[in-house]
């Protein structure tokens, strides 16, 4: 896709703005409780919501589709209107990286929702992905809960964070935040991850529109759950797109997913430290540090990355030629690595799903490569690392930090060259 392209297709891209009340999605003990927000009792005139048969018994993707029509039986007929959407190209792809809330990603807001609501929702959420610790769910609340420690320290200037970003601090970024690919010799060391116009504003759970915090996460269904049709699950909000997509019964897609941290590890004030991204950057270390100078001077790129090159808007544009080191060429430990490098990323999906999927992997391994650009530390700006198959695509890299402006923080995404959304779109 085109950069013209691109920009028209998020220029479109436009819903309302949920005026989100001024909440933070807390994590406790590994659930959420909405602080300072609603009661759980309804306001205003809408009329009730269209209700729905219930499983409590199903199980695999039945569970799941039984815990969104759970979750869609707390809502009223417009807050089911915002989570229903047509299972559309244009709503598929609408995700992005950034804390640009409603203005890139569609659904209902998670800081709009009571804690009925919250917890029904996030129900959906954890049925659908992997149970792994530091995968999967998990991992997913830990990424949300990461937002809210950039959100206070943008809003209070603690010691660590520098200042908020202007909107001059990255201009071409903030017109086009999509990966970059560029020569050595003119790689930019400028953060794409600037929100458009103004920067994120102050304040628990940052604002309706966009910003940082847990409240700026989004929910919906494309199409409408079921056990026999074709829909999708479409999570996400800053650093965070899941996109699940099932068909009759089963999940054909698992991708794109797109992770981000910033920062890169913190603790809490329970004593609690977190690292979100720690499996999939200690699993790519592991291979790249498991590879000879020669097969380390095969897999090298000639191009420096500022991004991920299949970012947001950029569905379908793999590159036409595989770069980098074939796994034919390991040793039998080293492919080993391969597939364990592979598994974080494929882990965001359910755990009957993501063995499955790793088996398809596993199949494709010989015909599968692996490259990097810049070190292989993982541990400054441009430092990149690519895992390309016939199905499986990898990305991890390494950016200068947006809030914390004195530490790095990550993008990571992974796809599927033919299973991303289900198969539903071509983009050729």
């Amino acid at each position: 896709m085109s950069r013209e392209r691109t920009r028209r297709v998020r220029t479109r891209r436009t819903w309302r703005g949920v005026a989100g009340a001024a909440t933070a999605i807390v994590l406790v003990g590994g659930g959420f409780a909405v602080a300072n927000a609603s009661t759980d009792t309804q306001t205003g005139t809408s009329a009730a919501g269209v209700k729905r048969p219930v499983d409590k018994d199903a199980t695999g993707v039945g569970a799941v589709v039984s815990a969104a029509n759970a979750f869609l039986n707390t809502l009223d007929a417009d807050q089911q209107a915002e989570v229903l959407l047509d299972f559309s190209e244009e709503n598929a792809t609408a995700w992005s990286n950034l804390p640009c809330g409603s203005t890139c990603r569609p659904g209902i807001q998670l800081s709009t929702l009571t804690d009925t609501q919250l917890a029904a929702a996030m129900k959906v959420v954890k049925l659908a992905t992997g149970s792994g610790k530091g995968t999967g769910y998990d991992q997913i609340t830990q990424i949300i809960k990461a937002d809210d420690v950039l959100n206070s320290a943008q809003s209070t200037s603690t010691e660590s964070a520098g200042p908020a970003p202007s909107d001059g601090a990255s201009s071409s970024a903030s017109a086009d935040p999509s990966a970059t690919a560029t020569p050595s010799s003119t790689a930019t060391d400028a953060p794409t991850d600037v929100p458009t116009g103004t920067p994120p504003s102050g304040g628990t759970g940052g604002g309706g529109m966009g910003g940082y915090g847990s409240g700026v996460y989004f929910l919906a269904f494309l199409g409408t759950p079921s056990a026999d049709g074709t829909w999708q699950l479409h999570f996400g909000g800053h650093h965070l797109a899941v996109n699940e997509t099932y068909k009759k019964g089963k999940v054909a897609g698992a991708s794109p997913f797109f992770i981000g941290v910033e920062p890169t590890t913190w603790t809490d004030d329970d004593g609690t430290t977190y690292s979100p991204l720690e499996k999939q950057r200690n699993g790519l270390l592991a291979l790249t540090s498991s590879l000879s100078t020669e097969q380390l001077a095969t897999a090298k790129l000639s191009e420096s990355f500022s991004d991920v090159l299949l970012g947001p808007g950029e569905d379908g544009q793999f590159p036409e030629t595989k770069e980098g080191i074939k796994a034919s060429s390991l040793s039998p430990q080293q492919k080993k690595l391969v597939l364990k490098a592979i598994h974080p990323w494929v882990a965001n999906v359910d755990d009957a799903t993501a063995k499955k999927l790793m088996k398809t992997y596993e199949r494709e391994l010989n015909e599968t490569y692996i490259a990097y650009s810049g070190g292989t530390g993982l541990d400054t700006q441009g430092d990149y690392v690519r895992i390309d198959g016939p199905g499986v695509w990898i990305e991890f890299v390494c950016q200068n930090g947006v809030v914390y402006r004195d530490q790095i923080h990550y993008h990571t995404v992974y796809r599927d060259h033919t299973r991303d959304y289900g198969s539903e779109f071509s983009f050729s």
